[in-house]
């Protein structure tokens, strides 16, 4: 199946500090590929890998669950625990859900997470219904590029797989049992004016999670990296990166 332009994989190496980056449902690693190159420069090993599904059809996607997404994330993370001393977990809303699941997975495996606009609960009234309506409708519309600043296109699909979204409950469920897990620490950047994802899945990070840092973003909708906000979740990853770290940067 023939990629989208733009929305291939990116992985580089550097340092002995790895970074694995998670895109968002029904993007592509496109929305992230500004901070992994920013993180790449100053000498972090990275690896944004693509989910099975996205960057080719919606059709295509309606095919995999969140399984499929998780399995990919899990072999790049396996990756990059072979090549580096300590790996940090990242991700943009369900890219998010899962950096957070694979924190809760891997405990002292994962030195940090950093997530932006996180989705861990169903709090869309059309995801409530998705069960039923995948039987009977394949496809509703799109919640990619949700981007306040002008002239920026995030590349996802226009139509959200109804099939593919339905197994998102059941990822959600887990990531909030198992909250109480993480004992890594947890940075988290979320738009006041996000139109995808509510409130709901901070508010219980903020609730379970009581070393999470939470930072708000007043100047981006939902697709922060790519928004005006993107150079403060950069710079500030990086900083929580080094804070946190026990091994020094290659370089600057």
């Amino acid at each position: 199946m023939p990629l989208m332009p733009g929305a291939e994989p990116y992985h580089h190496r550097a340092g002995p500090i790895g970074v694995l980056l998670c895109h968002g449902f029904t993007g592509t690693p496109q929305s992230l590929r500004p901070w992994a190159e920013y993180l790449a420069a100053r000498g972090l090993t990275v690896s944004l890998p693509r989910q099975p599904g996205h960057g080719t059809t919606w059709q295509e996607m309606n095919r995999t669950r969140w399984e499929d997404w998780y399995a990919e994330v899990e072999k790049a993370f396996e990756d990059l625990q072979g090549r580096c001393a300590e790996v940090f977990t990242a991700g943009l809303s369900l890219g998010g859900c899962l950096a957070l699941r694979l924190a809760e997975m891997h405990g002292d495996g994962v030195r940090g997470v950093v997530v932006v606009n996180p989705s861990i609960t169903n709090d869309v009234w059309l995801m409530k219904l998705a069960p039923l309506l995948k039987w009977f409708v394949p496809s509703v519309p799109g919640v990619a590029n949700d981007v306040k600043k002008p002239g920026v296109t995030e590349l996802g699909y226009s139509r959200t797989p109804v099939k593919a979204a339905a197994s998102l409950p059941e990822l959600w469920s887990l990531v909030q049992a198992d909250l109480d897990k993480l004992t890594q620490p947890v940075l988290v950047y979320h738009s006041t004016d996000d139109h995808v994802v509510k409130p709901a899945s901070v508010a219980i990070i903020r609730e379970k999670v009581p070393q999470a840092t939470i930072e708000e973003l007043a100047d981006s909708y939902h697709v922060a990296t790519l928004d005006n906000d993107a150079d403060r979740i950069f710079a500030g990853s990086l900083d929580f990166i080094r804070t946190h770290a026990s091994v020094p940067l290659q370089r600057d």
